[in-house]
């Protein structure tokens, strides 16, 4: 009796411990990926996370068994992205992303650098407004984040200055920010 316990823990003990290997080896384009952003080899990374993500894909169960470690992979792969200034790719790839990646945030953050270096004031305003839709389904997602609540606020502040003065050069838009000067510089009191 005691020797068929034995026998099947060492069973279960052996079949956990392939099962971790070949995760461990199926997910090895992540951890790879993982280690070339760390190292700032942002291309590697890239391609290092679509190998991995396209192995999530072919295997719908897979992505829902590991989950989080898909969403941190995807994560990784759109903040990798964004590092690289390949703002496009940003977007197309938050289209598709799971929730947990924060793909809404990304995606906003990419909207708004797209904003910012553009030069044509209607285009311009049409990426400042979508990243703060992007922005605000980011907030809707992750209420509690400050980062978002930031960008939301600077982003919509933004759009709406640039809707009652669009000419604005993309030199100036940080200064359609700061509350007008009015009057003369109020003398500090000594004493």
């Amino acid at each position: 009796m005691l020797r068929t316990i034995g026998a099947a823990l060492l069973l279960v003990v052996f079949l956990a411990g392939a099962s971790l290997v070949a995760y461990a080896r199926w997910t090895q384009p992540i951890a790879q990926a993982d280690a070339a952003l760390a190292d700032g080899r942002l291309d590697e990374a890239i391609a290092g996370y679509r190998a991995g993500e396209s192995r999530f894909d072919q295997l719908p169960a897979a992505r829902q068994l590991f989950e989080s470690e898909y969403a941190r992979a995807y994560g990784n792969h759109l903040w990798a992205l964004y590092r690289a200034k390949r703002y496009d790719e940003v977007i197309d790839l938050a289209d598709r992303g799971p929730a947990a990646a924060s793909p809404h945030f990304y995606s906003g953050c990419a909207f708004f650098l797209k904003g910012a270096a553009e030069e044509q004031p209607e285009t311009r305003l049409g990426w400042f407004t979508r990243a703060e839709e992007e922005f605000h389904k980011a907030l809707d997602a992750s209420p509690g984040d400050w980062d978002t609540k930031y960008d939301f606020e600077l982003t919509t502040r933004l759009a709406s200055e640039l809707r009652r003065q669009p000419k604005t050069p993309p030199k100036q838009l940080m200064q359609l920010l700061r509350p007008p000067q009015t009057g003369a510089k109020q003398q500090r009191r000594v004493g």
